[in-house]
């Protein structure tokens, strides 16, 4: 199934395990959401509880911390990631502290998921990468699947969670395709995996630049018979330090990819880190493959945006030459 489907089917398969969940947003029901994430899933559970919205991201996150308070486990959809803007103040002052300050003792157990990245030719507002916002706010946990098999078990494991979860969905990979077993045994939420083993230099991505490294480690051993190592990060906040820097011991080199800018980014926090761990075995500098520190560009030209392969390879050019 497809990424899409597999979140589908991850949304059915927690409203049917719990009748606290519900789903609300702009278009969820009855179109089934832009990207039809959540097709069908009105139909079949009522509009109770796939609850069509009025356009008020704001209005939204409240709503859904009041019903969290109250005993549900609400999850909300931002239809775009440039949309998330008018309910930041509800995600950063409200949804993060509550669980937070109280020590877990006032369970705020709401998802917030928000299509995001660029790569699909749209419109502006309509490509953005805020993870670092989130990420850099206490009491928010924040994830990224980067394919079919982590979406489905990812988004129960978020409902699932007592913390509120930021869920980034990356839009360009929605028709990725895999095959998904829901008898399987997933990974746990925040941890991270290898997902291609090398010896030359690590490759830390998530999202939809997961797929982005794993094509640049194909091409690197090809062309020069390098052996990259990819990390799919998988959990933004809290980030599985312990596996990046196993890996980073390994092979001496790191290159942290993400479609974000890297000023200020989710990889500037990783490459501080990093560096006070693993100094005596860092063999170059941790580089970083991002955005640019620009507002993103129109569609016709977000190709010059995006971190693609060869941008990939020479970060690795350049660790490796050091």
């Amino acid at each position: 199934m497809t990424m899409a489907q597999a979140i589908n089917a991850g949304l059915r398969r927690a409203l049917e395990d719990d009748p606290k969940t519900l789903i609300m947003g702009e278009d969820v029901g009855k179109l089934g959401g832009v990207f039809r994430v959540t097709d069908g899933l009105q139909k079949d559970f009522g509009e109770d509880r796939v609850v069509d919205t009025p356009l008020a991201e704001s209005g939204i996150v409240g709503t859904a911390i009041g019903l969290a308070l109250a005993g549900y486990r609400p999850v909300t959809e931002i239809q775009f990631d440039g949309f998330v803007y008018p309910a930041y103040d509800q995600i950063v002052s409200q949804l993060a502290k509550m669980h937070a300050r109280a020590l877990g003792h006032v369970k705020v157990p709401v998802v917030v998921r928000i299509p995001y990245g660029g790569g699909i030719g749209a419109v502006e507002h309509h490509s953005e990468s805020p993870e670092a916002y989130f990420a850099h706010t206490a009491g928010l946990r924040v994830v990224s699947p980067s394919n079919p098999v982590d979406a489905y078990w990812m988004i129960q494991q978020a409902i699932a969670s007592d913390d509120p979860v930021i869920f980034l969905e990356p839009k360009r990979r929605y028709w990725t395709k895999a095959e998904v077993d829901p008898a399987a045994t997933p990974d746990p939420l925040h941890s991270a995996r290898v997902v291609r083993p090398g010896r030359d230099c690590t490759l830390v991505g998530y999202g939809p630049m997961v797929q982005t490294c794993l094509d640049a480690a194909t091409a690197a051993e090809a062309d020069d018979g390098r052996h990259l190592e990819v990390v799919d990060l998988r959990s933004i906040s809290p980030v599985d330090f312990p596996l990046v820097e196993e890996s980073v011991r390994r092979t001496g080199h790191l290159v942290v990819v993400h479609e974000a800018p890297t000023y200020h980014g989710v990889g500037a926090e990783i490459a501080a880190r990093v560096t006070e761990r693993c100094f005596y075995h860092l063999e170059a500098p941790v580089l970083r493959v991002g955005g640019y520190h620009t507002p993103y560009p129109p569609s016709r030209i977000e190709e010059e945006y995006l971190p693609d392969l060869d941008r990939v390879l020479d970060a690795v050019d350049r660790s490796l030459a050091w």
